[in-house]
């Protein structure tokens, strides 16, 4: 039986009519981001979690075995086409329409849209690994966060930003999705766990809510 879920990324099915929730923006720190992960100085140093493989019965596993899938690193990118923000994780082959700048339904060709925000309809945590975003820009950027467990709610999350000048890391099992350019477009060096287990959420369908992730102003 396969119970997996499938999600078309590139055309998500958002219904009109969803609540926007407000994110609150927090500046990540060593403090503020305790408990989500940790400010990246050195993004080829900087270690990545990797999380031993799960087991089925009452066995150990062997000593320094489960976690052999190491990490795996590529260019996460960003761009604003539209109404919609576009992602590509080179590093997982990863292809997504990470958000929107104004509910689908509202958005109008030739209409001036929403700035200094993204309207997020999904989020996903890896069990197996953490992952870690590099502005290559030097730009300011957000990731939005919430911590671990199933039982999500997204009134807990946080859009942890950044000035550019460090990078983030999350450790696994943090809910998140992808990173966010302040600028129209964006480029990161993002490394995480090569196994790439991934749980998702889809916030419009689950909660009836998009979440409302400010951007702070564009330097």
């Amino acid at each position: 039986m396969n119970d997996s879920v499938v999600f078309d990324y590139l055309n998500p099915d958002i219904p009109p009519g969803l609540k926007l929730l407000d994110v609150p923006l927090v500046r990540a720190d060593a403090k503020s981001m305790k408990g989500y992960g940790e400010i990246v100085r050195d993004p080829r140093k900087h270690r990545i979690e990797i999380v031993p493989w799960p087991l089925t019965g009452w066995r150990r596993l062997d000593a320094g075995t489960g976690i052999e899938g190491g990490t795996t690193e590529g260019i996460f990118a960003c761009e604003w086409r539209g109404n919609e923000l576009i992602g590509r994780n080179e590093a997982v082959g990863g292809h997504y329409v990470i958000g929107f700048r104004d509910l689908p339904e509202t958005a109008q060709p030739g209409v001036a849209l929403s700035e200094g925000r993204v309207l997020l309809w999904h989020c996903n945590y890896h069990p197996d690994g953490g992952q870690l975003f590099w502005p290559l820009d030097g730009r300011p950027f957000v990731v939005p966060v919430s911590l671990p467990g199933d039982d999500l709610k997204p009134e807990d999350f946080r859009a942890f930003w950044s000035d550019g000048s460090f990078g983030i890391y999350i450790h696994p099992g943090v809910w998140h999705e992808g990173v966010f350019p302040v600028n129209p477009t964006g480029r990161f060096f993002d490394k995480q766990g090569k196994v790439h287990a991934r749980v998702s959420c889809d916030l419009a369908h689950e909660f009836g809510v998009l979440l409302n992730v400010p951007l702070p102003a564009a330097d």
